[in-house]
């Protein structure tokens, strides 16, 4: 049994990673765009205004399940572009990104989006991704 533990702890040396990275899919593959968060929190808007013309509690529990779910693709598409498109020579050009980015996660979080049935709420979330939209466009053509 002692030999076999060894052996094991051989294997399990030889087939662990030696360097670990990460990025937002399994290959950093230098594709961003904001259009995933702005389609998903497209779809937010779109199920507000379902859940208010739908009285079914059935479909309304779904509705709002989904459109948490959704709310959360928002931040983590937001996320990716803060966290690992923009570099620092952005937020000097654009100085007003960060806050811009903070303002759009918690549109998208439990204060907004995620724990508000309100369509307003999801028409503010958009409007903040398409101000990052136009400063994310604006650095790809430079």
């Amino acid at each position: 049994m002692i030999r076999n533990e060894g052996r094991e702890s051989q294997v399990f040396k030889l087939l662990r990673p030696k360097t670990t990275v990460s990025a937002h899919c399994d290959l950093p593959c230098g594709v961003y765009d904001p259009a995933q968060a702005r389609i998903e929190a497209e779809s937010v808007k779109a199920i507000t205004e379902k859940y208010a013309a739908n009285e079914d509690p059935e479909f309304r529990a779904r509705a709002i399940l989904i459109k948490e779910q959704r709310s959360e693709l928002v931040k983590h598409h937001l996320w990716v572009l803060w966290t690992d498109y923009f570099k620092p020579p952005h937020f000097e050009k654009y100085p007003q990104l960060h806050q811009l980015f903070n303002e759009a996660t918690k549109l998208a979080g439990a204060s907004g989006t995620k724990g508000s049935m309100d369509p307003k709420v999801a028409d503010d979330l958009l409007a903040k991704i398409e101000e990052i939209s136009k400063i994310f466009w604006e650095t790809k053509q430079g």
